[in-house]
């Protein structure tokens, strides 16, 4: 059986996938709407959003001294001058570009927290520089400019110019108007301003100019957030900096201007150590130029008491000796001079003064911790610009400052007690020397150690003014930090919105969004729908019918030679009950068929009745019968039905006829034929009970070709159950849209308890999409062919 079964799987799936597609394609009119509809607001999206665009900037962050100092530049190497990021990394360049210090330098430099605007029927756009009328904020309140805003109390404003000298402004909140003159000072509740032409004449000039107030800091942090910097690789120092705008002008002048703050700062930056060394080289020069004058004043006074002219000739064999010692000394008194003079500069300095940099001392590693101290510091001070002192990374570097000025007095007091200790040993070796002139006079040896104090200051000044004009030279070619590799420029096609992907998220929407609805319309039903749901709830019981829908203004009853579809549905119904009575064919009688449903509502009047008229159309003899006794409902198709009496008056009064209660139909056809339900009984139940119901119905069948029974709802009383025994077919209506799926149940377990006597299924009140299979085989036949549109628009309104 297996194998038998396994070639048929497939072709079930393909089924399977067939059917769930065709539950989305029979609902196309609401896909090409919904396609129509997402598109057209797609459009209407781009035409009326504001257009952005990307604007980038390119520079380099210098890093010189990764590489030796050119050779224009070698002269100021020792000064320490021409270093570039040191201890600061990349990153830091990044927050410093980043930083809200920056960026309000930049808006302030721009005036961007007053912009110009003009009002369109749907949206405003923004001029920028492209305005006739500039305003100038002579004093801005920010305080006062947050609170109108929170109140509401307009921070935009309308010019409106009204003369050549005149205009004014209407506050777009309060309405309220100002007169001013152009170029004088007008006051608003929070600034004080002036309005000037700018000469520019718009062609589509409305009359009127928007000018609209924000606080800086607002705008700082919007542009701060808007701002991208990134490093392009990170092997290098490039960075690249971008900006959407939707004015792109504004963009690159944002760009440009930030770059050029930047370079200003880190100027600043550089210039601050030359400044310090310019300081400190004056005050050394001050103090030397006294000291050699002194030096001189003494000289020139020894010369005078002893009159002495060249003494140097004398002893000049003992000097070519001792040269190279004094040569020896002078060095050492000239760095223990310079590490006096640094010791000093220490002890009576703070913890935010620079050092000087690089003076001649010649201990290499005091010069690069002098370095690595003024790094620091100046690090410590970018940091603190845009922070306070309880910030955490200011608290570090204090603490690495303080450190390093330990470090760096430690290493210059040992140097001086180097220098010392060299020192004394010079002069132990100068003494030998001096024995060895001891013939020299007295005087000949005070005038050499005059010489040699007069030599020693008059070489340190000499150094010092040489440092001097190397210090002003170099303030006045420090070169920026950031070379600018690109200058801001946008680009022309629009970064935001993307009109391809916009139109296609509008495609997709549309195709979605009714796929999604019928989706959930079909995870939320619970209510049969469509033959299929029959056929899938209830295999045991057969569907000989369906009844499409009827609408409120159409006729409800099928006449003679009627065309329409219910007439159609009914005649296909006629037809399937030929094949279910045929096991009656041998009947001498004529055949009763009972309508019932599970509750009330179902349509089960309206199936009996025209499916009563259908066989009368025939030229059968057919009798429709009131058999719901509680509810009577044939007053539907029959004005008079409920005033007559019938079948209770009959089961109940012995002495009534049956053929004395059959009335003529008001539709006019002579073989149909009604036998109303009668008086409301107290006890339907006990009525149906009695043998005269039996000998009812026979008597009935000898009468006519078909009896049509109208039942009571077989769920809600047991009426249908007592006279189903009477019955050659059972029709069961079910009410798509209305009867529940999991009351087919109750018709299941019916018939499998013998309660119904072949029980049929009619599906009634189907909607078209879900009529027959699809209702895509043309229920229409013989009707005229309508246009594409017409039937779309039908089909959509079916839906």
């Amino acid at each position: 059986m297996s194998q038998q079964s396994t070639p048929n799987r497939p072709q079930e799936e393909e089924i399977n996938l067939r059917e769930e597609l065709e539950k989305y394609l029979r609902y196309w009119p609401w896909f090409i709407i919904g396609v129509i509809l997402c598109v057209f607001i797609g459009f209407i999206y781009l035409k009326y959003t504001t257009a952005e665009y990307s604007t980038t900037a390119s520079i380099i962050i210098k890093d010189e001294k990764s590489k030796g100092p050119s050779s224009e530049m070698a002269a100021f190497a020792d000064l320490g001058l021409l270093g570039g990021m040191g201890a600061s990394s990349i990153e830091n360049e990044i927050g410093i570009l980043k930083s809200k210090t920056l960026m309000s330098q930049t808006i302030k430099a721009l005036n961007l927290n007053i912009t110009y605007f003009e009002e369109g029927a749907i949206k405003s756009k923004e001029l920028y520089s492209n305005t006739p009328f500039e305003v100038v904020a002579i004093q801005l309140d920010e305080e006062s400019l947050r609170k109108a805003i929170k109140e509401e109390s307009g921070n935009s404003f309308y010019i409106v110019s009204k003369s050549e000298e005149k205009f004014q402004l209407v506050n777009t909140e309060t309405e309220e108007i100002i007169e001013g003159k152009f170029g004088a000072p007008v006051t608003i509740d929070f600034a004080t301003v002036t309005v000037e032409r700018t000469g520019i004449n718009r062609d589509d000039e409305t009359g009127k100019i928007g000018v609209r107030f924000s606080p800086l800091a607002s705008v700082v942090g919007k542009y701060r957030e808007a701002v991208q910097i990134n490093l392009t690789d990170k092997n290098s120092s490039l960075l690249e900096l971008s900006l959407v705008d939707p004015v792109r002008e504004k963009a690159q002048d944002i760009l440009d201007q930030l770059i050029l703050e930047y370079n200003q700062q880190a100027i600043q930056d550089k210039n601050l150590v030359a400044s310090n060394t310019a300081e400190f080289i004056d005050e050394r020069l001050a103090i030397i130029n006294q000291e050699l004058d002194s030096v001189e004043v003494g000289k020139e006074e020894f010369k005078e008491a002893n009159q002495l002219t060249n003494i140097e000739a004398e002893s000049e064999m003992f000097i070519e000796n001792a040269s190279d010692y004094k040569k020896r000394q002078q060095e050492v008194g000239t760095q223990l001079e310079l590490a006096n003079a640094m010791i000093t500069y220490l002890e009576t300095g703070s913890n935010s003064d620079l050092l000087p940099a690089n003076l001649g001392i010649q201990e290499t590693g005091v010069n690069e911790l002098i370095g690595e101290y003024n790094t620091l510091v100046l690090e410590r001070n970018r940091v603190l610009s845009g922070s306070t002192e309880e910030n955490p990374v200011v608290l570090r570097l204090n603490a690495q400052i303080e450190q390093m000025r330990a470090n760096v007095l430690q290493s210059l007091e040992r140097m001086r007690n180097n220098f010392r200790i060299a020192q004394k040993d010079l002069d132990r070796q100068m003494a030998v020397i001096g024995s060895q002139i001891s013939s020299v006079p007295s005087k000949e040896r005070q005038y050499r150690g005059i010489e040699r104090q007069q030599n020693i200051k008059e070489a340190l000044y000499l150094f010092l003014l040489e440092k001097r004009e190397e210090n002003s030279l170099s303030l006045a070619v420090t070169a920026p930090k950031a070379k600018i590799v690109d200058d801001a420029y946008s680009g022309s096609t629009p970064v935001s919105p993307k009109s391809k992907i916009i139109l296609l998220a509008s495609l997709i929407l549309g195709l979605l969004i009714p796929f999604l609805i019928i989706y959930l319309k079909g995870l939320l039903n619970n209510k049969v729908r469509s033959r299929e749901d029959l056929e899938q709830q209830a295999k045991e019981i057969p569907v000989v019918g369906e009844i499409p829908r009827v609408e409120k203004k159409n006729n409800e009853m099928v006449l003679k030679n009627d065309r329409s579809v219910l007439a159609e549905a009914f005649r296909i119904l006629h037809t399937n009950l030929q094949y279910l009575i045929v096991n009656t064919a041998d009947k001498d009688t004529g055949n009763t068929i009972f309508v019932t449903s599970t509750v009330k509502g179902e349509g089960k009047t309206l199936v009996s009745f025209n499916l009563a008229a259908t066989l009368a159309n025939t030229n059968k003899k057919v009798l429709i019968v009131g058999a719901d006794l509680r509810n009577p409902q044939l007053q539907r198709f029959e004005k008079d039905a409920r005033s007559h009496i019938g079948v209770s008056d009959y089961l109940a009064n012995d002495e009534l006829k049956l053929k004395d209660l059959i009335r003529e139909s008001n539709t006019e056809n002579p073989n149909l034929q009604l036998l109303p339900s009668g008086t409301i009984p107290p006890n339907p139940s006990e009525l149906w009970r009695r043998q005269k119901t039996g000998e009812m119905f026979k008597e009935l069948e000898q009468m006519y070709d078909y009896v049509i029974v109208d039942t009571a709802p077989s769920l809600l009383v047991t009426d249908t159950f007592l006279i189903n025994k009477w019955a050659d077919v059972t029709l069961y209506v079910v009410r798509a849209g209305h009867t529940e799926k999991k009351l087919l149940q109750f018709a299941v377990d019916s018939k499998r308890d013998g309660k119904f006597k072949d029980l049929n299924f009619v599906l009634n009140d189907v909607k078209w999409a879900n009529f027959g299979y699809g209702n895509k085989y043309g229920y229409a036949y013989g009707e005229e062919k309508k246009s594409f549109i017409m039937r779309l628009l039908n089909k959509a309104a079916v839906y």
